[in-house]
């Protein structure tokens, strides 16, 4: 398609002369942008990415894809219930448990906090919870006075293995004086920490008969965790629940519980694109402002190879490879770039952060405590080919204005 001969002008064009010099250094500086740009786009992208995967893996690691609430705050069949919904084509596990607000208290400091209650042999299928247990062991939490509570939780309360920890229930017990505070004192056998801030601060776990006494829920649950499938599908499963129990309870997805965080990110992901891909049309239009320039200075060349033979096809090959390989080089750069700062980004954080001495990427800001970045081959593939196509795009009039120079004109002044 390309001759020997065009490639060698073409590159021949590129390299900076003093008399061209700065039309050279203006093609250099759209190669930086186009490289820049698209580093940028899959650095950003892939980021984007590794958020929503991780707070999609702890969502729903501790959160089930539905919960199953009674039409009360208590769920009294529960069991019936949960051998009725596991019956459900693409159901995979329901578990029983009790959630309820409370304050925690030691040593004069007070946290709020949130109580999960689930049978031991529940928890212990959590992968997430079981797997990433810092101190203490899940082989204690069974009785009436064990807890398992979030690290962070436990450095805010000052509290290790073995301490005692005040819970109080914003749902007093009624007396002849008033309401009183219901207190209880449990014993701390285990902490966790999943990296993300929001669970590890304030999430507590009890055994779910510690919870039925402590929430006066006798044989009684406030909702079902199901687990499906597949997470996507969650709706359509919920309605096939609602349609089995017929009345007999109401039904919520992770997908309505979170749309906050999920909507967010997707518009983020999409404003960031937008923006990026501005950087990219600047250094496309930088490549067509060099290129004609380039011409301008090249009028006379373009004149003797006309005169010698050349046809006005070749001439807009000519500089369309001089145009095209800016683009082409700057966007494999940008690619090779993009990968390694994406593969690196935690040490690159860590390392930046030691150099500065800040908080690059505050846990209690961004709900994970590490910087996450999944890399999707698919927008990978679609941002090099936005930056090759604009490339060439921004290469096209430049080449085609040089193939329409009139030799005798370019030639009369000579």
């Amino acid at each position: 398609m390309f001759s020997r001969f065009e490639w060698m002008v073409a590159l021949r064009y590129l390299r900076a002369r003093r008399q061209e010099g700065f039309i050279s250094v203006i093609a250099w500086f759209s190669l930086l942008g186009i490289a820049l740009g698209v580093a940028t786009l899959i650095i950003v992208m892939s980021v984007m990415n590794g958020f929503r995967q991780e707070l999609l893996t702890r969502i729903l690691g501790l959160n089930g894809h539905l919960s199953v609430y009674g039409q009360t705050n208590a769920m009294a069949n529960f069991d019936d219930l949960a051998k009725e919904i596991r019956t459900i084509k693409g159901v995979v596990s329901v578990t029983p448990m009790i959630e309820g607000q409370v304050m925690l208290t030691s040593r004069g400091v007070a946290q709020g906090g949130v109580v999960r209650a689930f049978r031991p042999e529940d928890l212990a299928k959590r992968n997430i919870i079981s797997s990433n247990i810092k101190r203490g062991s899940l082989a204690n939490f069974k009785g009436k006075n064990n807890i398992v509570m979030g690290e962070r939780l436990a450095e805010k309360l000052g509290v290790r293995i073995g301490d005692m920890v005040t819970l109080i229930s914003p749902k007093g017990t009624v007396t002849a004086f008033g309401s009183v505070p219901r207190l209880k004192a449990y014993k701390l056998v285990g902490t966790f920490n999943i990296g993300m801030f929001e669970y590890d601060s304030s999430f507590v776990f009890m055994p779910l008969e510690a919870a039925q006494i402590y929430f006066r829920l006798p044989d009684a649950v406030t909702n079902l965790e199901v687990f499906g499938n597949n997470p996507e599908t969650a709706p359509a499963l919920g309605n096939d629940i609602l349609l089995k129990l017929a009345g007999k309870a109401r039904v919520h997805d992770w997908q309505r519980a979170n749309a906050s965080f999920f909507n967010a990110i997707q518009v983020e992901r999409n404003v960031m694109f937008l923006i990026l891909t501005l950087i990219i049309l600047v250094a496309a239009f930088n490549i067509i402002s060099s290129m004609i320039m380039l011409v301008k200075d090249k009028g006379r060349d373009i004149a003797i190879l006309r005169t010698m033979g050349a046809t006005r096809g070749m001439i807009m090959r000519v500089f369309f490879l001089a145009g095209a390989s800016v683009g082409i080089i700057g966007t494999l750069a940008g690619f090779i770039l993009g990968l390694s700062f994406t593969t690196n980004i935690e040490s690159i954080r860590q390392w930046i952060q030691g150099l500065t001495g800040t908080d690059l990427f505050a846990a209690e800001i961004y709900f994970l405590s590490q910087l996450p970045a999944v890399v999707d081959p698919g927008e990978v593939g679609t941002v090099v080919l936005m930056g090759l196509t604009l490339s060439f795009l921004a290469t096209l009039y430049p080449s085609w204005r040089a193939a329409r120079l009139d030799p005798a004109e370019a030639l009369r002044y000579e």
